[in-house]
C-alpha cells in the first residue's frame, strides 16, 4: 500500500478538497477561519498551502461566519457546504450558538474549532477550560448537544473514519446538521503516514427515501376519504427540490397549500392552490383551511408551534394529521400517520395511486380577499407619521422584481414577511427555527455567495444589527452585493408588543423604557459606511424605493435606513392563530389579570398530541 507523509491538518485539508458533488463541485466549498493558537501553526499552515484548492476566506467573528457558512448551505438547499475553524477558548465557543441554530433548522455546515494539546505536556494552556473531575473535558464539550456528529481528533489516525462520518452525516437528508471536529492543536502539526486512497476523488450522493408501499397506501386512502385536506409545505420540500412536484400534485388533487417559515417560496405566491402563511403569522385564508381541514398533511415540516398555533389551529374534531419526512422522528410526532420518504418521491408515489382523484374545490374568494387585503395593508401611506413594517415591506416589494430574495432572522420581520411578502419560487429565505437576532447581515451574504444570479434583500431590525453586523465588512472586502433594509425603531419593537400582549409593562426592550440616562441617537448610516458600504437614510418610503432601485446594480452591500413605527406589529384583522406564551398567574394589575383570563381561553382550545 502506497502512502503519503502528511500532518494530520494538511490530510484533514487534502481529503476535503477530493470530496464532490455529482455536478462536479466541492461539496465543502471553502473555509471560513479565524486564526489562532489552537489552528494557526496546524491548519493554518495547511490551508495556506492549499490555496484554491480549499478556498479559505477571513472574517469578523466565529459566530457570524458560521451563520454565513449555514446560510449558504440553505441557499444550496443542503447540496453544498461550508466548513468554518477558530482557535480554542472563545473563539470556538463563540460558534455554538451558530452550532444549535444549524442543528435546529437541519441545516449543514463543518466546525472544526481548535483543542487543547492531546499530550497534556503543557497544561493548562491559555483559554483552556479545566475541568477538576474530569481530565478529557474541554471548552468544545458544549458543542456535543448541538452537533449532529461530534469528534474530538486526538491521533491523526483518527481522521480516517471521522472524516468520512462527518461527510455521511452532512449529506444525509434525514440526519443532515452542523459536525464538529475538535481538533487538538498538536495532533493537527503531527505527521502520519496517509494511504494515498484516502485522497482518492469521492462524490457523495443525496439519497431519496422511498417510501414503504404500505405506507403510501395508507396516506392515499386518507386523502382519497377526506372533504377538505390540507398541505402544510416545510422546508423539507425545497431540499428535495420537490417544488414542481407539489404545484403539480395541488392542481392534480385539488389540495390547497399553506406554508410555514421554511417552506414558504416553495410555491410561489401567484401559485393558485398558495393560500398563505399558516398559524401565528399565518394569512386570513390559509389558517381558515387549517381551522376546517379534516386532513393536515405535512410535507417536510417540523410543525413548530409557530405553524401550528401552538397545537390551537387545527379545530375540526376529527381531525387526521398525516406527515411526510425523511427522519422518522419527524413523521411519527404528534400522533401523525407517518410516511418516511423524500417529499419528491413520496408526492410521485401518491399522485400515482391517487390516479384522477380530486378532493372539493376549495373557496378561492378568501384568497383573493386576503391577497387583495395585503396590498391594502402594505400600501404607501397617505398620512403623516413614521411607516409600519407592513408599508416598508409593501416599498420593497413594488421596488424589485421576481429575482428578488426576501431574508431575515429576528424580530417583527420574519411573522410579517411570512405573512406579507408575496415570494416568487425560491424568494425567500428566513432563519425561523432558531430565531437567531444577528443572522441577518451574515446570512445575506452567504445567501449571495449561493445565489449571485437574485437579488438579496436583507431585512434586519436595529436590535439585529446592533448584535452582529461585523460581516458587512467582509462583504465589502470580497464584494459581495445585497441590501440591508434597516428598520429603526429604537430597540426591540417586537418583544416590546409581545410583552404588552401578555399583560406586561413597557420595560427594557425599547430604549425609552430602559434604565438609562438618555435615549441614544445612533448614526447607522454613519456605522454602515465605515465598514465600506454604501449608506443611506430613506427620508419616507417614497425614497425608499427609489433607494432600492439605485442599489441594484452594485458590487458592494448597500444598508437602507428607515425609521419605523414601534407600535405597529405585521397583522391586520383577525388573520394570525394564537400563540403560547406563558402568562404569569399571579399578578397585581387588571391588566395582566385580563391577559391571564385571556390565555386560560385560549389554551384549553390546544389539541393534545403525544
Amino acid at each position: 500500500m502506497s502512502t503519503i507523509r502528511l500532518t494530520a491538518a494538511q490530510a484533514m485539508v487534502k481529503w476535503l478538497a477530493s470530496q464532490m458533488t455529482e455536478e462536479g463541485e466541492r461539496f465543502v466549498d471553502g473555509v471560513w477561519a479565524i486564526f489562532g493558537h489552537g489552528n494557526v501553526a496546524g491548519l493554518g499552515e495547511a490551508l495556506q498551502q492549499a490555496g484554491n484548492g480549499l478556498p479559505t476566506w477571513r472574517g469578523q467573528n466565529e459566530q457570524t461566519m458560521a451563520h454565513t457558512a449555514i446560510a449558504y448551505a440553505k441557499a444550496m438547499k443542503r447540496r453544498r457546504a461550508q466548513a468554518v475553524t477558530s482557535s480554542i477558548g472563545p473563539g470556538a465557543t463563540n460558534m455554538i450558538t451558530a452550532a444549535a441554530l444549524a442543528h435546529v433548522n437541519r441545516l449543514p455546515v463543518l466546525l472544526i474549532p481548535g483543542d487543547v494539546f492531546a499530550s497534556r505536556r503543557p497544561d493548562p494552556v491559555l483559554q483552556q477550560v479545566e475541568d477538576f473531575d474530569d481530565g478529557t473535558v474541554s471548552a468544545n464539550d458544549c458543542f456535543r448537544p448541538v452537533s449532529r456528529y461530534f469528534d474530538r481528533i486526538t491521533r491523526p489516525e483518527q481522521l480516517l473514519t471521522a472524516l468520512p462520518r462527518a461527510l455521511r452525516v452532512m449529506t444525509d437528508p434525514a440526519n443532515c446538521g452542523p459536525v464538529t471536529l475538535s481538533f487538538c492543536q498538536d495532533v493537527q502539526a503531527e505527521a502520519y503516514d496517509w494511504p494515498e486512497a484516502f485522497f482518492e476523488r469521492h462524490v457523495w450522493r443525496i439519497r431519496r427515501p422511498v417510501p414503504d408501499r404500505r405506507d403510501l397506501e395508507d396516506v392515499a386512502a386518507l386523502i382519497r376519504a377526506a372533504k377538505s385536506p390540507v398541505i402544510v409545505a416545510g422546508g423539507g420540500v425545497i431540499y428535495s427540490e420537490a417544488e414542481q412536484e407539489l404545484a403539480d400534485f395541488a392542481i392534480r388533487h385539488s389540495i390547497p397549500v399553506i406554508e410555514t417559515q421554511a417552506g414558504k417560496s416553495a410555491l410561489a405566491q401567484a401559485h393558485p392552490m398558495n393560500f398563505g402563511a399558516a398559524g401565528v403569522d399565518g394569512s386570513a385564508a390559509a389558517n381558515a383551511l387549517a381551522r376546517e381541514a379534516d386532513l393536515v398533511i405535512g410535507i417536510g415540516t417540523r410543525f413548530q408551534d409557530f405553524t401550528t398555533g401552538s397545537w390551537s389551529l387545527f379545530e375540526a374534531k376529527d381531525m387526521k394529521l398525516v406527515s411526510i419526512n425523511v427522519q422518522g422522528y419527524d413523521a411519527d410526532k404528534h400522533g401523525a400517520v407517518g410516511l418516511v420518504a423524500d417529499a419528491k418521491v413520496a408526492l410521485q408515489g401518491l399522485s400515482d395511486i391517487l390516479g384522477d382523484h380530486r378532493a372539493p374545490m376549495p373557496d378561492t374568494a378568501s384568497r383573493t380577499e386576503w391577497l387583495a387585503a395585503v396590498n391594502r395593508h402594505c400600501a404607501a401611506p397617505s398620512g403623516e407619521g413614521l411607516p409600519t413594517d407592513a408599508q416598508v415591506i409593501g416599498a420593497v416589494q413594488r421596488a424589485t422584481g421576481e429575482s428578488a430574495i426576501a431574508m431575515g432572522a429576528a424580530g417583527t420581520m420574519p411573522g410579517a414577511l411570512k405573512l406579507l411578502w408575496q415570494a416568487s419560487q425560491g424568494g425567500y429565505h428566513m432563519e425561523y427555527g432558531y430565531s437567531c437576532m444577528g443572522y441577518e447581515i451574515a446570512g445575506a451574504m452567504g445567501l449571495k455567495l449561493a445565489r449571485p444570479d437574485r437579488e438579496v434583500i436583507c431585512f434586519a431590525g436595529d436590535g439585529s444589527y446592533m448584535m452582529a453586523n461585523s460581516e458587512l465588512a467582509t462583504a465589502v472586502m470580497r464584494k459581495v452585493p445585497f441590501t440591508v433594509v434597516l428598520t429603526d425603531n429604537r430597540g426591540f419593537g417586537c418583544i416590546n408588543r409581545l410583552q404588552r400582549l401578555s399583560g406586561g409593562e413597557p420595560f427594557n426592550n425599547l430604549y425609552r423604557d430602559c434604565n438609562i440616562e438618555q435615549q441614544p441617537q445612533i448614526d447607522f448610516v454613519a456605522h454602515a459606511a465605515s465598514m465600506g458600504a454604501v449608506a443611506v437614510k430613506a427620508k419616507d418610503i417614497a425614497d425608499l424605493e427609489a433607494q432600492i432601485a439605485a442599489a441594484r446594480g452594485r458590487d458592494i452591500p448597500t444598508v437602507i435606513v428607515i425609521d419605523t413605527d414601534p407600535t405597529h406589529g405585521p397583522g391586520f384583522g383577525d388573520a394570525g392563530q394564537w400563540w403560547d406564551v406563558a402568562v404569569p398567574e399571579v399578578g397585581t394589575t387588571d391588566k395582566l389579570k385580563e391577559a391571564y383570563a385571556r390565555y386560560l381561553e385560549a389554551s384549553a382550545k390546544q389539541r393534545v398530541v403525544n
